[in-house]
């Protein structure tokens, strides 16, 4: 066995031992993480502005800290491009991580040199738990291939920026390195399309064992394999194993992957932000994200329903519910103090704190009140099309409120991989599935206010060329499945099938 496999099989032993005991104290472990927090930033401006060394216990620190988003918090993050010193946390940021909002254009998020092993152990740990459920670490001694953002980095006044992905690439582990694709030239190409048809033409002939990536980052990539070797990617790659996704939800991807790949292989989701690295897959066998819990970064909760409302109830860690749609905030030491990611999670264990992602805080549909979230149609629409062997693309959801004739609906825009037989009897099965797991939308239909969805087909390749029309074909910007007004559909629509 190779040296490498051999040394990873004992570090996963050991950093899994670690993860457990850990879980065991989760909440304990918490509480000092929060001290500590407030330690090292009580003489910063922020600590000294909300009055960190009088915090005693959560009571306290609910009061003294409010919850924010980036457009409360940006009059620091302006002071930290000005050249300020100590802001948030203590000195200055190594890094900005770049990335896109939806109301607050492009957002500059601070990587300390404290946060930065949060953002490379979690993914590590992620691959050590595998190679200890599975005692297989062979695929540390193949090739690895890592679909990113350039890690070319600009500057935002003093500081370094850039895409997450490409801030972590100067920080892999120098033993990784050789095993590592795709070359660095081709890694900092801007052209999306450009560096997907380089990375086939560098990877086709490799022994690769590993793919890591956002799905439909993978999955343009498995296409464009395909397309030129009429193989599927098992074929191609006979060593692959593991598959490593994250940054959207893989249930609609889930299927068209696994028939591309074309066998089994160990599928690992992440949870990473560029606001820290939250949890992380830590089983092939059970369901849910295993929580990072002493890495940097104190969680809270706000039910979801409540996020928006003047002075919503906020929990820790000790008292959350499963079972429950949580907005989760995040307090880090990276200088994020009562930060709302946008992000909603669900707890379905706590022993150990294991969660779902369910979707977006601003992404729902309540045109009629029937308050219809990103969990729901999800699994009414990959319910009937897994019963159905239907294969989806991508999608996006809308009401119509103006309608000609008849009531107002929900529009669904779809871009199949494989269509059902039937359009029509599909549209009714999900809009029955979507009944059973909303009662507000099923009693808006009872009471004839809505009449039952309709789905719009689209073009394959719709979804790519509405986000290259925007100048967002990257791994940070992802298309909303659900809105509550008809911008996306509008510029979606010149995609629709013509025959349907």
């Amino acid at each position: 066995m190779p040296i490498k496999s051999t040394i990873a099989r004992p570090i996963a032993a050991y950093i899994v031992r670690k993860q457990r005991r850990e879980q065991q104290k989760a909440v304990h472990l918490q509480w000092q993480l929060l001290q500590k927090l407030l330690r090292q930033a009580a003489h910063t401006h922020f600590g000294q502005a909300h009055r960190f060394t009088q915090i005693r216990n959560y009571s306290d620190f609910q009061q003294a800290v409010p919850l924010a988003d980036y457009e409360q918090l940006r009059p620091y993050i302006d002071r930290i491009i000005a050249g300020e010193q100590h802001v948030l946390w203590r000195g200055q940021p190594l890094y900005f991580a770049k990335t896109s909002g939806t109301t607050s254009g492009i957002k500059y998020i601070p990587v300390t040199k404290d946060s930065i092993g949060n953002l490379i152990n979690g993914a590590r740990n992620a691959l050590l738990w595998h190679i200890h459920e599975s005692r297989n670490a062979d695929f540390v001694a193949g090739k690895m291939l890592f679909l990113s953002g350039s890690p070319e980095l600009g500057q935002k006044g003093s500081i370094a920026t850039g895409r997450l992905s490409g801030i972590v690439h100067h920080h892999v582990p120098t033993y990784l390195h050789r095993n590592r694709l795709p070359t660095y030239p081709t890694n900092c190409l801007a052209d999306f399309e450009e560096k997907i048809a380089r990375i086939v033409s560098e990877t086709k002939t490799q022994d690769m064992r590993l793919i890591g990536g956002i799905p439909p980052w993978v999955q343009l990539y498995f296409d464009q394999l395909q397309q030129q070797t009429s193989k599927t990617i098992g074929e191609l790659f006979p060593n692959l194993s593991v598959l490593v996704h994250g940054g959207v939800n893989f249930r609609p991807y889930r299927a068209k992957m696994q028939h591309s790949i074309g066998k089994k292989v160990a599928m690992i989701e992440t949870y990473p932000a560029s606001e820290g690295f939250i949890a992380y897959q830590n089983s092939q066998h059970e369901e849910g994200l295993l929580l990072n819990v002493n890495d940097g970064i104190f969680y809270e909760f706000v039910p979801a329903d409540q996020i928006f409302m003047p002075n919503p109830p906020r929990f820790s860690l000790e008292n959350i519910e499963l079972g429950i749609n949580y907005a989760i905030i995040l307090n880090t030491n990276a200088g994020l103090w009562g930060y709302i990611i946008g992000d909603t999670v669900k707890f379905i264990s706590k022993k150990p704190y294991k969660l779902l992602v369910t979707g977006r805080i601003k992404h729902f549909i309540s045109a009629f009140g029937e308050h219809v979230i990103g969990e729901e149609v999800e699994k009414a629409l990959f319910s009937v099309a897994q019963a159905q062997s239907v294969r989806i693309t991508e999608f996006t959801v809308a009401p119509k409120i103006a309608v000609d004739s008849g009531l107002p609906h929900h529009e669904w825009f779809i871009e199949f991989d494989t269509e059902p037989q039937d359009l029509t009897q599909f549209a009714q099965a999900v809009d029955q599935a979507l009944q059973q797991q909303n009662s507000y939308y099923a009693d808006l239909i009872e009471g004839k206010v809505l009449q039952t969805l309709s789905i719009t087909p689209l073009q394959k390749g719709a979804f790519q060329q509405y986000m290259k029309a925007l100048g967002k074909q990257d791994a940070q910007n992802k298309v909303p499945r659900l809105a509550n007004n008809r911008e996306i559909v509008e510029r979606l629509e010149i995609f629709g099938l013509l025959d349907v």
